[in-house]
């Protein structure tokens, strides 16, 4: 079915900017916690180093995401922003401090400023996956009507999106660790990813705890969500448990590495088992992907311009990734 072959492309790109982009926004966490100018310096210093040369580059997914959206299933969509206007605006309000902030504190010219904007850039970075979490979980639960002018308030602040909003800062923050993990042990910086390391595995019990407990408000408030999890993406959630606990085991035996992969496919399996677990639906109990479909003109010329961009722009980033990860950049030709 085409509009299914456009709705599966259209998740990739959530897929991607939940992987890439939250491994961005997570490193906030670490950089909000890392402490005083002085004893924070060489944390913060790592995610400089980590981060900057990626973070703008992440943000093509979300660009790829919304065009999609709009472009393939517009009745949805138009729905979708009128009732969750309000957290997609916080959202990108703090998509845009945060860019501001990390670009602004390396040239702050006080102390002072340079606290002001690290405190920017390290707030926005768990307000925004926040936001965008509490979005899912208004479309997951039902509270978007095909028509739109759902509540403005209600269709955030329940349950599900607030569970949604805190499991999107923790696997954010628990995949952000495992790179700084390392990224700190590549760089040679021991005590540090020593300190990663444990940080990193408090992050993920706590992120476990809390996806566990999140299944229980679920057959409430969001029934058919629960139901998908609980049949057709059971599979998912079970292969993200184990990866989730092959992580664990990876950071406390210190291999930093495959720790790495672990994560991306943990993280990976929780936003698809929500995908498949809302399936048919593109908002839940209101519109089915095949009634929110545009012309089919419309969607094959989109699955083409899908194509055309993952031979032009893919091996671009797959590069860029491959610099960075591996600090091939930093070293001399012989």
């Amino acid at each position: 079915m085409l509009e299914v072959a456009v709705a599966a492309a259209l998740f990739v790109g959530v897929l991607a900017y939940a992987v890439f982009a939250g491994a961005d926004f997570g490193s906030g966490f670490y950089d909000l916690t890392a402490g005083g100018s002085r004893r924070g310096a060489e944390l913060r210093t790592l995610v400089d180093h980590s981060i900057g040369p990626v973070w703008e580059a992440n943000h093509v997914w979300l660009i790829y995401v919304l065009v999609t959206w709009w472009t393939a299933f517009p009745e949805s969509f138009a729905a979708a922003m009128n009732t969750l206007i309000l957290p997609m605006l916080l959202a990108l309000l703090g998509i845009v401090l945060r860019g501001a902030s990390f670009a602004f504190r390396k040239y702050a010219a006080s102390l002072a400023q340079a606290r002001l904007f690290g405190a920017v850039f390290a707030t926005s970075s768990l307000v925004t996956p926040f936001f965008l979490g509490a979005v899912a979980g208004g479309i997951a639960s039902g509270r978007v009507p095909a028509e739109g002018r759902g509540d403005l308030w209600s269709s955030w602040l329940n349950p599900t999106s607030a569970f949604g909003g805190v499991i999107a800062i923790g696997t954010c923050a628990f995949l952000a660790g495992c790179f700084l993990c390392s990224d700190a042990a590549r760089g040679g910086h021991e005590r540090l990813a020593e300190q990663l390391r444990r940080r990193t595995i408090g992050v993920g019990v706590v992120t476990g705890a809390v996806v566990l407990a999140a299944l229980v408000p679920l057959e409430r408030d969001a029934p058919t969500l629960a139901d998908g999890l609980e049949t057709q993406a059971a599979p998912l959630v079970v292969a993200s448990a184990l990866a989730g606990i092959a992580t664990l085991v990876l950071l406390a035996r210190r291999r930093f590495g495959l720790a790495r992969v672990t994560a991306v496919v943990a993280v990976a399996a929780v936003v698809s088992g929500w995908g498949v677990g809302q399936y048919p639906w593109i908002l839940v109990d209101q519109l089915t992907i095949a009634e929110a479909a545009g012309a089919d003109a419309t969607l094959q010329a989109l699955l083409v311009a899908v194509g055309l961009a993952a031979v032009i722009v893919l091996p671009a980033l797959a590069y860029l990734f491959r610099l960075t990860q591996t600090e091939a950049w930093s070293r001399p030709e012989h």
